[in-house]
């Protein structure tokens, strides 16, 4: 049987009373189903039942279920709702693995499910270990960038208050494990405090800076301590004193109000002792009482009873009522010189400001689906953005060491791991080739692979905050120049592409030449775009030499891309003294050309040639037909050099106009390795770039095992067709795609 802490209600048999566990917490609690709590009590304890009993294990000192109720305990003093309740109850047990996430969706709703699965992936951090051990190391930049990849994984605040809760009853469980103490309060101290902070929630996040500070600096905390039980009776004599004279002094007002003492933290002391670099006895709050009163006219009308009473101390007053801090605390504070001439600090704030600073966002935040929070009127959205503003932790928390704050998160970057465990932080949407050029340029050079999150993965393959990454290299090699291809998305740094530039500009000359060539030809051949001028290209691209243009593309300085860019314009110049055809627009005919105007001719019915189906960029020539117009064929289509031959005198020529964005029909041919699924990625490719097909031809051969597809696309321009064949050439198993030749 699991160990029940004596504070649990319990049953005869010595199991947790839930039902009277659940009425504890749950008093006075509105708006929360007593039934749903105690039934996630019993699936958490059930679940674990079957595990211990499926592994062997009868007796432990901690239980998940029990860490469940205890988190459960601490949001239910936050008032958090119903679903958070629920999900801090299970999640212990299905990080576990003692209950699927599916299980959970099932019983008990997604919402529930989709917190279980945030916290998950904030636990994901911790778990992720060195050879030397933990991530937390004593490294400030490595906490810097997993603070930022911690809150880059948080997209509901329920979320880091579950995982805030978790980790309290953490800390509290490793008093009696020195081993792991240093590491889980190391952890706490970097993170989950500083996190606290920012959310305004100062029972937590004294409690989390305390026995973080106990742990990692024991010698000093019990220094701090003994210096406060030592005056401990004659202090609480003088606050008592002190206590009593403000009561009178509220009373006379006529103010309802409450005055108490306020407790110093150990951790607090401590740390402005070394922002001031003053003694114990120069701490002036070590003696403190709080006011609370209704309304901030009070706070102000108490503030000037309290200056009457008693002389304040120069630069040791601020106005947080006026300017609240960034985590939204508001209170004013003084230092005066109190009775028998001892230094006292006085807080004086309405209940409200009292509520907010012990429970922060929880004591102005519903979860019930409305729009509206707390009837303060801020809508859902715009907590979200409050909360990333609170989350970006840009606030000086007072130039502590462990403990500082970070720099203004940057929202387009992304967190990863390496595989021993260091957070790298890299642009959004970067992928591993980005991650291996960011490691090191060699790793970048010799990488021919990546694993993410242990599963081998394509180099084009988008990375997510979270994942751990491992580059699989080659001994030695280089890049590849398909790696330069922007259409193929292999990289979203410019520093990625830069140094494969770099790589490619250090090669023989020849080398380049030859591959500028091959990339060149290739491209122009599978786009049957064969009567082309290489010289007035290279020309247009201010190359002295077409070789030149070769060894630009070859290594990388120009892309292959802006060849393709120029070598449309030289194919469609501007109008000139001669018969005109304009671009056609989108009709439902996709073979007639509209708006055509031949000069001193007027308009003539106009066509697109079947055959070849040419598209700017193309060299064109008409062809007047007997009835049916001018036919408009690729200059170098069979066809039309057959009828060229047959009447020479009813061609003419003809060029592209300019005019509004149009589509044009084209055929492209694809060849593959049968698979299945292989037509739903060309189909679902082609919606997801937005490209209306006509028609689609495919032949299968069973003996090679090989699909051949004729499609009839509508394009808008060359550079567009280029890139879709870069896109279709980088699915599974496709072996070319060109476009169709007449």
């Amino acid at each position: 049987m699991v160990k029940v802490r004596a504070d649990y209600p319990q049953l005869d048999d010595g199991r947790v009373d839930v039902e009277s566990w659940a009425q504890r917490i749950l008093a006075d609690r509105e708006g929360v189903s007593f039934g749903e709590v105690v039934k996630a009590c019993l699936a958490a304890e059930c679940a674990e039942q079957e595990a211990h009993k499926a592994q062997n294990i009868w007796d432990l000192d901690t239980s998940a279920f029990l860490t469940g109720l205890e988190m459960a305990e601490i949001l239910s003093d936050l008032k958090l709702d119903q679903d958070t309740l629920v999900a801090a109850i299970i999640y212990r047990v299905v990080r576990e693995g003692s209950m699927r996430i599916e299980q959970v969706e099932e019983e008990f709703g997604r919402s529930v499910a989709q917190l279980i699965t945030g916290v998950l992936r904030m636990a994901a951090i911790s778990s992720v270990r060195t050879e030397e051990g933990q991530v937390f190391g004593k490294d400030s930049a490595q906490a810097d960038k997993t603070r930022k990849m911690l809150i880059s994984l948080v997209n509901d605040v329920r979320v880091a208050l579950i995982k805030l809760a978790e980790r309290t009853c953490a800390i509290r469980a490793v008093k009696n494990f020195p081993g792991k103490r240093e590491r889980v309060a190391r952890e706490i101290a970097n993170i989950y405090a500083p996190l606290a902070h920012r959310l305004g929630i100062g029972h937590i996040k004294w409690e989390l800076e305390d026995l973080s500070f106990r742990y990692l600096d024991g010698d000093n905390y019990m220094r701090i301590a003994r210096l406060l039980d030592e005056k401990r009776i004659e202090r609480d004599s003088f606050i008592k004193e002190v206590v009593g004279i403000l009561r009178d002094e509220i009373h006379n007002l006529g103010i309802e109000g409450d005055v108490a003492g306020r407790a110093k933290h150990i951790y607090s002391i401590w740390r402005k002792m070394q922002r001031k670099n003053i003694s114990f006895s120069q701490v002036y709050d070590i003696r403190a009482v709080r006011i609370l009163v209704p309304s901030v006219q009070d706070c102000y009308a108490l503030l000037g009873v309290v200056h009457t009473l008693w002389r304040n101390i120069p630069n040791e007053f601020d106005d947080y009522i006026a300017n609240p801090k960034h985590n939204g605390y508001r209170s004013l504070h003084t230092a005066v010189i109190g009775p028998n001439g001892r230094v006292l600090e006085v807080q004086i704030r309405t209940f409200d400001m009292h509520e907010d600073a012990e429970f922060g966002v929880c004591a102005h935040w519903q979860y019930k689906g409305a729009d509206n929070a707390a009837g303060k009127g801020d809508s859902y959205e715009e907590k979200i953005a409050w909360l990333r503003q609170v989350l970006e932790w840009h606030e000086d928390m007072g130039g502590e060491s462990d403990l500082d704050a970070v720099d203004d998160i940057v929202q387009d970057r992304i967190y990863v791991f390496t595989p021993d465990g260091h957070v790298v932080d890299l642009v959004q949407d970067a992928t591993p080739l980005d991650f291996a050029y960011h490691i090191h340029t060699e790793v970048g050079h010799r990488c021919r692979g990546a694993k993410v999150n242990g599963r081998i993965v394509q180099l084009t393959h988008t990375l997510q905050t979270g994942d751990q990454v491992e580059i699989l290299t080659a001994k030695e090699g280089g890049p590849s120049r398909d790696w330069l291809r922007e259409n193929l998305g292999f990289y979203s740094s410019s520093r990625t592409r830069s140094k494969i530039q770099y790589w490619f500009r250090l090669q023989n000359r020849d080398e380049n030449i030859s591959a500028g060539r091959a990339l060149i030809e290739r491209e122009f051949k599978r786009l049957a775009l064969t009567s082309l001028d290489y010289k007035a290209i290279s020309q247009r691209l201010h190359f002295q030499k077409v070789d030149d243009m070769y060894a630009a593309v070859g290594a990388g300085d120009t892309s292959l891309s802006h060849v393709m860019q120029v070598a449309q314009q030289f194919l469609a110049p501007a109008e000139q003294e001669k018969p005109v055809i304009t671009e056609r627009k989108p009709s439902q005919d996709s073979g007639k050309a509209d708006n055509i105007h031949i000069e001193g001719v007027g308009k003539l019915l106009t066509q697109f040639a079947r055959c070849c189906k040419p598209v700017p960029g193309d060299d064109i020539v008409g062809y007047i037909t007997q009835g049916r117009g001018v036919s408009i064929h690729r200059a170098d289509c069979a066809q039309a050099l057959h009828l060229k031959g047959q009447d020479p005198h009813r061609m003419i020529e003809v060029s592209w106009g300019g005019g509004e964005s149009h589509v044009y029909p084209v055929d492209i041919h694809i060849e593959a390795y049968d698979r299945q699924g292989l037509l739903r990625d060309i189909t679902g490719l082609l919606s997801v770039h937005k490209v209306n097909v006509l028609g689609m031809n495919t032949r299968s051969d069973t003996k090679h095992h090989t699909a051949k597809m004729t499609i009839t696309l509508e394009i808008r321009e060359m550079s567009e067709l280029s890139r879709l064949f870069d896109r279709l050439g980088s699915l599974p198993n496709i072996i070319s795609v060109e476009r169709e030749r007449a």
